[in-house]
C-alpha cells in the first residue's frame, strides 16, 4: 500500500525560532514546505513556485471562489493563501507537508481538514522570548514590547494545539519534531486508507 503523506501546521510566537526549525526539517529530513500564493509583487531574487506562487488579484479571487485555497488572508491590500492542489499533490505523492502559519489560519485549516496536526513552538519561558527578540538587534524596544504583547494574546491559542514543543536547543528541538512528525503516521486519522482496506477484507468473509 503506497504511503500517504500528512499535513502538519507549525506555529509559534515571533522569536520562538519556528522559521529556522522548519528550514532545518526541510533541509535535513526532506519535508515538503507548503508554498503560499500571493498577489504582492515579487521581490528581488524571489522565484515563482519556490518562494511563492505569484497571482493577480483576479486570479487569486478566482481561487477563493473555486475553493482552491486551504486558507487565506488579506494583509496591506495583498492576498496570501495556501493552494489546496499543491498541498494535496504532495500528500498523495507520499510527502509530509509542513505549513508555517499563524494561529487563526491554523485553526481554520483544522476545521476543514481535521486530520491536520497542529504543533506550537515556544521558548522555555517569556524572559527567553524577550531575550531572543532583543538579540536580533533589528527592532526598537517599543516594537519588541508590541511583539511581547501580541505573544500574550497568542498564548490563548496554545491549548487548542495538538502538540506544544519547547525550542530550548535548536538541534534537539528539530530532532524531537522529526520524531513527532514520523509518529503522526500511526494516528488513526492518518490510517484511514489502511482501516478501510482491512474492513473491506473482513466484510468479504462470510
Amino acid at each position: 500500500m503506497p504511503k500517504q503523506g500528512i499535513l502538519a501546521i507549525i506555529s509559534g510566537f515571533s522569536g520562538a525560532g519556528k522559521g529556522t526549525i522548519v528550514d532545518e526539517l526541510v533541509k535535513k529530513y526532506g519535508y515538503a514546505l507548503s508554498i503560499s500564493a500571493t498577489t504582492r509583487t515579487p521581490r528581488a531574487g524571489e522565484v515563482e513556485g519556490k518562494n511563492y506562487f505569484f497571482k493577480t488579484k483576479e486570479e487569486f479571487e478566482q481561487m477563493i471562489n473555486e475553493n482552491k485555497l486551504i486558507e487565506y488572508a488579506k494583509y496591506v491590500d495583498n492576498y496570501y493563501g495556501t493552494p489546496k492542489d499543491y498541498v494535496m499533490e504532495q500528500i498523495d505523492a507520499g510527502k509530509d507537508v509542513l505549513l508555517e502559519i499563524e494561529m487563526q489560519g491554523a485553526l481554520k485549516v483544522k476545521e476543514k481538514f481535521p486530520e491536520t496536526s497542529l504543533i506550537f513552538i515556544t521558548p522555555p519561558n517569556v524572559s527567553e522570548l524577550r531575550r531572543r527578540l532583543e538579540k536580533r538587534g533589528t527592532e526598537e524596544k517599543d516594537v519588541i514590547d508590541r511583539r511581547i504583547k501580541r505573544a500574550k494574546e497568542e498564548c490563548l491559542y496554545m491549548h487548542k494545539y495538538d502538540y506544544v514543543v519547547v525550542n530550548d536547543d535548536l538541534d534537539e528541538c528539530v530532532e524531537q519534531l522529526n520524531n513527532l512528525l514520523k509518529s503522526l503516521h500511526f494516528m488513526a486519522n492518518n490510517q484511514k486508507q489502511l482501516i478501510n482496506e482491512i474492513t473491506k477484507e473482513f466484510n468479504i468473509i462470510k
